[in-house]
């Protein structure tokens, strides 16, 4: 620990230096790259960044991480800490970007991972909806465009949500240049949020006639305390405003509106404020709906001319009618109708080629263009040379180019219409918080003298809502009167009502039972729970999971492949036709050996489908992660999910996750001639300031002994928290120690013989003891006993079915540790681990080849939780542990670690038969459209059918990802006996 200290100390003291390290340990390169002087470096401001580094064992490590970063030209300096897993580095955003050294890390052999960037502006994170994206070329494109600006750290593209999500540098790049970049890839980019957004609202005012009646309003509105910005959109009569909810909200910008000149204006939140998703998407459907329904229109009259009036006697003679030389009325038809449907509903198809072939990424719309354009074009040339020939009977594909176009819009419909439903977890969490809600109006003493409905959007912090019965929580906050039941199962998966009383906090959305409360708002908007929920699943749908960097390699020799194979398949057929390789028989009536040969050639090009491959991956991890989050269960991304279902070993953390986590005090015995109640103020006061569970169970106790709701403790001063040992404080100029045995050895404090055999019997008992120590004198021991959580036993024992072995790891004592395990049926024990040995732990288990699950709930337990390959935090935990976890148990129950697991395997066994499907429809489908059976079985695919085909397969990709919604959790977990814990 005093190790771990230094290195957190040297760091710290030489910040303030300009540099990290007073002499580096090996030779750096330059510090500003060849052929730049030092006056033109050091002009340049230089930027610090804070990597992880996971897979660090020892110095040696730490020493290849430094000197493969200052080998970087740029590098100002570099500083390894191996206990923390951390690399700090300072550079020249001008010479290396964070992309550079976190590649230059992982090149080292470990994993690495930027964390934050210290510098004045933090990060910040844009998020952008792109449309025109057809495949994972197109995204790929887009991606490798965004990465390439400098100022961007990281950049997601999400084939399947059509979004990116950019973390990017404000004071190096904006978002309008993210913007334009994205544009200039060829796709439309739209703005959705960006970090700013934290605290941000739209507007909507009506009675502005002037230019100078808006910069009225902008003035009035930038007056007001806490107002960030100001942006007017005279256009829509719209204002936007980011601020600081502590110091304002939406219903002063509306009243300050409405006061401004003359009480002439009216203000009201814009309309679609949560809904432009929705409406996107809507819209999206709408126009390929549009689109097929045209084409379609024009599609059915070119195929029954083609294909079914030449049988019908008296018609065929009609269509068959010449008009100029050999040119008939059917040709001219078919031409007619062809021509809108190539190149007005089919414009969407050329100008994703176009765009596409100008960034050297051929993506699916080269393949449609390409194939549809030859039957066209092929067409064309016959129709004008049966008008100019007198002996030329030709035959035209119209109806080949005319039903591919459809039939891949009809699949483009039903693809979007599906897709839409992979999001229907976040529509449905948005669509919680109620439309209006009941404002009270208090007077000096606290009684109600008034009460207003108000748009939800309009409550601002500390204001008191009123819930009746059967209505939503409007707000995050805590009930001030009143008591009830409220159903939180829309946010947290538990079934149960939970009992609601003064104190207790809410959370917006959730359902109140049976009576009145009175809620105080303490977090709105974006603020909210619900919205950290949202914003949570949004970014987990955007992460990529590693195995869609399969699709990605693919998708980039996918297809100029398709197009080599497509033009040899056609050569191929025409070299035989033209030298008889084959019998004039194969060649069908309606057409010759070159006609016959660019059909196969088409129907190659045509019925090979990157989409499938494309969406293999993302949609299913939409569904996943959004059926996860109905169940009480966030997954942060692709790469949790994956880990998880590789997952062999879960290594469990004790107080809070095998156990309750609300421990009390049972037992206390006195060593000296102390009052109880002047003991208990004096560790009350020293644990007062610690966040862990059994100094909170302490100073309850010291509450209730007191008998004050909310005593004052005397000041306690130098206060340290040991993690894994206890606290140490100064009270009343008394040294106060309270923790373990470990604590007393390292402060030297003898332990009396009393002391241990209360600590013994204690520890027979599952009960944690804690020694109390007065001037380095051990005044007191204390008892405190922390129930089983309902169905722990039952989940190792499920574990242990799934060949998952548990172990569990602990900072309480090993005869506490070891009771608790028995009681579960865990084998494995680790006891008095500080958080730096329960992540060693966890990385010894990796290097014997385990795949581990960290669960916990403490700050202790950030560590284990980061060095794990997935780490799951009880969502009743702390927000560092939330933070540092891959997965967040919203309701804190560990039956869910099991759901988890669980869900992780189904999706990913629906990822791999998507990927079976594409793959093997691909692989199956071009052999099949360039005619390999057709010598046998004179067997040839048309090529509108390979068309349909071809926008079947990513239909059937998407739905197939879709059967993740009913999802159910494991049947063993249904019977469970859940068991009732009353605490005294």
């Amino acid at each position: 620990m005093a190790t771990k200290f230094l290195a957190l100390a040297c760091l710290r003291n030489n910040e303030g230096s300009g540099y990290l390290s007073p002499r580096p340990h090996y030779p750096s390169m330059p510090k500003y790259p060849k052929g730049v002087t030092e006056e033109e470096g050091s002009s340049n401001v230089s930027s610090k960044a804070l990597f992880s580094v996971v897979g660090m064992t020892c110095s040696a490590c730490a020493a290849s991480v430094e000197k493969a970063v200052k080998r970087l030209p740029g590098i100002r300096q570099a500083v390894v800490d191996v206990l923390n897993n951390r690399a700090q580095v300072l550079f020249y955003p001008s010479f290396v970007n964070v992309k550079t050294i976190r590649e230059v890390i992982e090149d080292a052999g470990f994993q690495a991972t930027f964390i934050r960037d210290d510098n004045e502006t933090s990060v910040q994170i844009c998020r952008i909806r792109i449309q025109g994206m057809t495949c994972t070329s197109c995204s790929s494109t887009v991606e490798s465009a965004l990465q390439s600006i400098q100022g961007v750290v990281k950049a997601q593209v999400a084939l399947a949500t059509e979004e990116a999500e950019v973390h990017y540098t404000p004071n190096v790049v904006t978002y309008n240049q993210i913007l334009e970049a994205v544009e200039d890839t060829g796709f439309q980019a739209t703005l959705i949020s960006t970090g700013e957004d934290m605290s941000r609202i739209d507007i909507q005012v009506e009675g502005i006639r002037t230019g100078r009646s808006m910069r009225l309003i902008e003035n009035s509105l930038q007056a007001l305390p806490g107002v960030q910005g100001v942006e007017t959109h005279p256009e829509f009569n719209k204002v936007s405003l980011s601020y600081k909810p502590d110091l304002t909200g939406p219903r002063n910008f509306i009243n300050v509106i409405e006061e401004t000149g003359s009480r002439r204006f009216k203000a009201k939140i814009f309309p679609e404020e949560g809904g432009r998703r929705n409406s996107h998407r809507r819209e999206e459907i709408r126009q390929y709906y549009r689109s097929f329904l045209w084409s379609l229109v024009l599609t059915i009259p070119v195929f029954l001319t083609s294909m079914v009036l030449m049988y019908i006697p008296g018609i065929k003679h009609g269509v068959d009618a010449k008009v100029v030389n050999m040119l008939t009325v059917g040709e001219i038809i078919r031409w007619v109708l062809a021509t809108p449907v190539q190149f007005i509903i089919g414009k969407r198809f050329y100008s994703g080629a176009y765009k596409a072939l100008r960034l050297g990424s051929p993506n699916m719309d080269v393949l449609i263009a390409l194939g549809t354009n030859a039957a066209y074009f092929y067409s064309v040339y016959s129709v004008l040379r049966a008008a100019t020939s007198q002996g030329f009977k030709g035959t035209d594909f119209f109806e080949t180019s005319a039903m591919l176009i459809s039939f891949i819009l009809l699949g483009k419909y039903l693809e979007v219409l599906a897709k839409g439903k992979t999001s229907n977890a976040i529509a449905k969490l948005m669509n919680l918080t109620p439309d209006t809600a009941i404002l009270l109006t208090l007077d000096s003493e606290g009684n109600v003298v008034g009460e207003e409905e108000i748009d939800s959007r309009l409550i601002q912090k500390n204001d008191v809502i009123k819930v009746i019965p059967g209505a939503k929580v409007a707000a995050d906050g805590f009930v001030i009167w009143g008591q009830s039941h409220v159903n939180e199962s829309m946010i947290t998966g538990e079934a149960r009502p939970v009992a609601k009383r003064k104190g207790e906090t809410v959370i917006g959305g959730t359902v109140n039972e049976n009576g009145v409360l009175h809620v105080k708002a303490t977090w709105v908007g974006s603020e909210s729970a619900l919205s950290q929920i949202v914003r949570l699943v949004e970014s987990a749908q955007m992460a990529k999971a590693p195995v869609q960097k399969f699709a990605d390699r693919i998708s980039k020799y996918f297809v100029p492949l398709v197009i080599l194979i497509s033009f040899s398949t056609w050569l191929a057929w025409f070299l035989a036709g033209r030298f008889h390789a084959y019998p004039k028989s194969w060649i069908p009536s309606s057409m010759d050996s070159f006609q016959l040969a660019l059909q196969f050639g088409i129907s190659v090009m045509v019925i090979a489908c990157p989409c499938a491959l494309g969406l293999a991956t993302p949609t299913a991890v939409m569904v996943g992660t959004g059926v996860g989050a109905s169940q009480g269960i966030l997954i942060k991304g692709g790469q949790a999910l994956e880990n998880t279902h590789k997952v062999n070993c879960v290594v469990f953390d004790k107080t809070g996750t095998l156990t309750i986590g609300k421990p009390v005090v049972v037992n206390t015995k006195l060593l000296t001639n102390m009052v109880l109640r002047e003991f208990y103020e004096l560790v009350a006061a020293a644990e007062v300031n610690s966040e862990h569970p059994l100094a909170k169970a302490i100073v309850e106790y010291a509450k209730k002994l007191r008998d004050d709701e909310n005593p004052i403790w005397p000041e306690a001063r130098d206060f340290v928290s040991i993690a894994g040992h206890g606290v140490k404080a100064m009270v009343r100029n008394k040294e106060i120690l309270v923790g373990n045995k470990s604590l007393m050895e390292d402060h030297n404090v003898a332990l009396p013989i009393d002391a241990e055999e209360m600590l013994a019997e204690a520890e027979a008992m599952a009960q944690t003891g804690i020694i109390v120590s007065i001037n380095r004198e051990v005044v007191g021991v204390l008892a405190v006993s922390d129930p089983l959580k309902p169905a722990a036993q039952e989940v190792i024992s499920i574990l242990k079915s799934m060949k998952i072995r548990s172990i569990m790891v602990t900072g309480d004592n090993w005869g506490t540790a070891n009771s608790i395990a028995r009681e579960v049926g865990i084998e494995t024990v680790i006891a008095e681990a500080k958080p730096d040995q329960k992540a060693e732990k966890v990385k010894d288990l990796q290097a014997s080849g385990c795949r581990v699950a960290m669960v916990g709930d403490g700050i202790n337990d950030s560590p284990a939780l980061v060095a794990a390959d997935v780490g799951m935090a009880i969502g009743a935990g702390t927000d560092i542990a939330i933070e540092a976890a891959d997965i967040v148990l919203m309701k804190s129950n560990l039956e869910d670690v099991i759901t988890a697991i669980d869900l992780s395997r189904k999706t990913f066994s629906r990822i791999r038969l998507n990927y079976i499907w594409a793959l093997g429809y691909n692989l199956l489908g071009i052999p099949i459209a360039a005619g390999a059976l057709f010598p046998s079985t004179q067997f040839r695919l048309p090529p509108w059918i390979a068309g349909a085909a071809m926008a079947a397969s990513s239909v059937s990709v998407v739905c197939c990802s879709l059967m993740l919604k009913y999802y159910r959790r494991p049947k063993k977990l249904d019977n469970l006996e859940i068991r009732g814990i009353s605490i005294e």
